[in-house]
């Protein structure tokens, strides 16, 4: 995938995703309003609220890992309401540890890496963040890995040719916008242990 093509990926995603978040953002007003006047909702109506929300939090999540980068910081709040949203009822959950603010290109890298992380851990676990000194660190933890190490060298050789499938877009992604971003992708698995950082 070439910068240019990253670039437009980026465009279309920031597109797909600010033209669903209305819609669902009105389903989720319009369920609201139907709890009000229903006197027992019912299993039916809190299903529908169940997958708005999920549907609401994927699209924040992707707008980040898959939208436009750029100099706009984002507070610990914003960012941990996200990723909070993102792994409710999940098999992951994720520490976020930063205290600081930190632009959409930062922000970027790091939804990456954790769609990246989160893919070998099929079976459950945590993902931790960390960042000292301008330098991130994120570790997935899980008592069995679902590592395709095909997928894994594509963030240490962007260049392979490889046909990646539209699940693992985010492996062929995190290497270009960590280099348009000056850093470089730094991976270390173990049987239970996988790490980026850059």
């Amino acid at each position: 995938m070439a910068q240019n093509d990253a670039t437009l990926a980026a465009l279309i995603g920031s597109r797909i995703c600010h033209d669903l978040i209305s819609p669902i953002g009105a389903i989720n007003n319009g369920l609201e309003l139907l709890g009000m006047t229903m006197k027992d909702s019912g299993p039916e109506l809190d299903l529908i609220s169940e997958s708005v929300r999920n549907a609401s939090a994927r699209i924040r999540f992707f707008r980040l890992a898959f939208g436009g980068g750029g100099d706009q910081q984002l507070g610990r709040g914003e960012i941990a309401g996200v990723l909070d949203d993102f792994t409710h009822g999940g098999r992951v959950s994720i520490s976020y540890h930063p205290t600081g603010a930190y632009s959409r290109t930062e922000m970027r890298m790091i939804f990456l890496a954790i769609l990246s992380i989160e893919s070998a851990l099929a079976y459950g676990g945590e993902i931790s963040v960390d960042e000292t000194n301008n330098s991130w660190t994120l570790i997935g933890r899980g008592e069995k890995l679902n590592v395709d190490q095909t997928h894994w060298n594509l963030l240490a050789s962007p260049a392979s040719e490889i046909t990646i499938p539209p699940s693992h877009v985010q492996f062929a992604m995190l290497p270009i916008v960590a280099s348009e971003a000056g850093r470089r992708t730094i991976v270390a698995i173990d049987e239970t242990t996988v790490r980026i950082s850059f």
